[in-house]
């Protein structure tokens, strides 16, 4: 089953820009080839086996999304047409057709903006350590994946590959980039949230939370990497939803429950994951992308 799936790229004639967790990226100049692979990780890490299919799962619901919050922002989205890419790309069409993206070249802002509009992951554990979340009160009571009065901004800092991202307070936030920047990014995540979040409703699923991550075009602020993909977010069918306890998901949740079941320390090197394992991913992946673009009748 592993053998279709794209692990890793290496296009010789491209000069190889970045190898993040899930995508390679290649500097063309003053703009990017993205490359979405197979690759998954989880608790930061990243796994030895990849889930076919999943990186152009990724490229195909970031492309809708992009199109859904375009009035709301400029992203840096050039084609996802590769007979349209450079001149350069076009040895490795077959291998780019339907998981790359032609990109502007922006300055990565070094913040992941999430928004949260349920009670789930770090956060929860945040809450009851604390009854907060990033310095954010909230009320006493609150249950596991409870929806929140209105949706909050909780940044984290970006790790390297490797490390673990950590949840800050805006006010850390706002001391590192300015109040005028960080305010704009915590108003542009909470509008795509919110804008996201009824879109999703209406196909029958909740978006618990998301992460997106901006960057600086010039002295414009864009959104880029991917958008409220499953890597990135926490979907859940609202016709199963009950707080009280942790949600059935279409996202990589399924892998991270797996791995806490294992005597695994949530460091490098990470373990084998099962092929049935592999397979139940790729399929809540699979859903979530034909729940959230079928169009709503």
């Amino acid at each position: 089953m592993t053998n279709d799936a794209v692990y890793e790229t290496n296009f010789p004639g491209l000069s190889l820009f970045s190898r993040g967790k899930v995508r390679d990226n290649y500097d063309l100049g003053d703009s990017l080839l993205m490359v979405a692979t197979d690759r998954i990780s989880a608790f930061d890490v990243v796994m030895k086996q990849p889930i076919p299919g999943k990186g152009k799962i990724l490229t195909q619901m970031t492309l809708f999304w992009f199109e859904q919050v375009k009035d709301l922002v400029e992203t840096h989205l050039i084609s996802a047409d590769v007979a349209t890419f450079p001149e350069a790309c076009r040895p490795y069409r077959r291998d780019l057709e339907g998981r790359s993206l032609w990109v502007k070249k922006a300055r990565p802002i070094p913040f992941e903006c999430v928004v949260r509009g349920y009670l789930a992951g770090s956060g929860w554990r945040e809450y009851l350590r604390d009854g907060k979340i990033c310095g954010i009160p909230l009320p006493e009571g609150l249950r596991e994946a409870d929806r929140l009065a209105e949706p909050i901004f909780t940044p984290a800092t970006k790790a390297e590959q490797g490390d673990h991202d950590e949840n800050v307070s805006f006010a850390y936030m706002a001391d590192a980039l300015g109040s005028k920047t960080a305010e704009r990014l915590r108003d542009l995540s909470i509008a795509i949230y919110e804008r996201a979040r009824g879109i999703a409703e209406k196909r029958g699923i909740i978006v618990a939370d998301t992460k997106m991550e901006f960057g600086f075009l010039d002295d414009r602020i864009i959104l880029i990497d991917e958008l409220l993909t499953p890597d990135s977010s926490r979907f859940w069918p609202a016709d199963a939803y009950k707080p009280g306890h942790a949600q059935a998901s279409f996202d990589k949740q399924f892998l991270r429950d797996y791995l806490d079941g294992l005597d695994w320390n949530k460091t490098p090197p990470p373990p084998d994951i099962p092929a049935d394992i592999i397979e139940k991913t790729r399929q809540k992946y699979e859903e979530a992308l034909q729940r959230l673009t079928h169009p709503v009748t």
